[in-house]
């Protein structure tokens, strides 16, 4: 047992060199952004999938080419638009003549086949061709003409998303939801962030990003990642945050239950127990915290609840009753 937490220690601590370096990569390419970057890699590292939100113009599209570059994965970027069919994706099987005569259908593959799939604006597009990420994200391969076709490993989606209230788009179903392991918020730069940016990218030469990880060295970061050990204390509070904020649940306090129509799933729980582990790998340390599980609350689960019509009529933020829920669990775990 004292050998595997040495080896352990010995790759945790191997990695977060490589982790720097490539941070420092993605820095080329992303000017601040620290906590969008972060949440991203954590993504990655938990071996999940991540819906960047955020208004045209802040990065979004160029932090997944980045990321691309920086963990060495194949890549490809589907622009989602509303004529965009489902076998634009995954592909299709076309009939093709030989040259004895003979016909057979041939399968192409479509962009999902790849290690890094990019799909921006997902919500430009008709719930018909939304859906058909479902299966690929959760299970890794894609069944078309009845046959099922393994994805290559790894295997992520980093989606990108115009907020709802821009025309021409269409919302997430739930279960698509879902399957994002984080969603992640990208703001407006402050001033000096902008204006580094504005100095930076209308130059003639632009930096660009160095390749730090390949896909098997990701893999095996995964894998340290579902070693790195959680205590007991850990889950439980894992726990009691996420059955606090399903309003039908007896867990839950009366804020939760007047402004919540809907809420998280055990998939939730799953997400927090990864992404807690990584964001303690990237901030260097051995075992993830409570500070983690706060950090990670609003991103794993603000896109796994809805409120209810009176609390949007009354103004609610879904974000602010995360944080306070969390903060609340928090406060008792740490009194207990």
């Amino acid at each position: 047992m004292a050998d595997d937490a040495g080896e352990l220690l010995t790759e945790i601590e191997g990695l977060g060199g490589k982790l720097a370096a490539a941070r420092a990569s993605i820095g080329k390419r992303i000017i601040g952004q620290q906590g969008v970057v972060d949440l991203a890699l954590a993504a990655l590292l938990s071996g999940g999938h991540a819906l960047l939100v955020g208004l045209p113009g802040l990065g979004k599209t160029r932090l997944v080419s980045a990321l691309s570059t920086v963990m060495g994965l194949s890549g490809n970027r589907v622009q989602f638009t509303p004529d965009l069919m489902p076998a634009d994706i995954l592909g299709s099987e076309v009939l093709e003549t030989a040259s004895d005569g003979g016909r057979a259908f041939r399968f192409i593959e479509g962009p999902v086949f790849c290690q890094l799939l990019m799909a921006d604006e997902i919500n430009r597009a008709s719930p018909r061709t939304q859906s058909a990420l479902l299966q690929a994200m959760q299970e890794r391969e894609v069944t078309v003409g009845g046959v099922h076709r393994a994805l290559p490993a790894p295997f992520h989606v980093l989606a990108t998303q115009n907020p709802i209230e821009q025309e021409g788009t269409y919302p997430l179903p739930e279960a698509q939801l879902d399957r994002f392991l984080l969603r992640i918020d990208v703001p407006w730069p402050d001033r000096d962030t902008e204006r580094e940016i504005l100095l930076a990218t209308t130059g003639v030469e632009e930096e660009q990003a160095d390749a730090v990880f390949t896909p098997v060295e990701l893999i095996a970061a995964q894998r340290v990642v579902r070693r790195m050990p959680v205590g007991e204390g850990m889950v439980e509070l894992i726990l009691d945050l996420v059955r606090a904020c399903r309003p039908d649940g007896r867990e839950a306090g009366r804020a939760v239950q007047e402004a919540v129509a809907w809420g998280p799933g055990p998939r939730a729980a799953q997400a927090l127990m990864l992404g807690v582990r990584a964001r303690a790998l990237l901030q260097g340390r051995l075992a993830p915290s409570a500070e983690d599980v706060l950090a990670l609350a609003r991103p794993v689960l603000g896109h796994r609840m809805a409120l209810n019509f009176a609390a949007r009529a009354r103004g609610e933020d879904l974000g602010a009753l995360i944080d306070a829920v969390a903060q609340q669990i928090t406060r008792i775990e740490a009194a207990a």
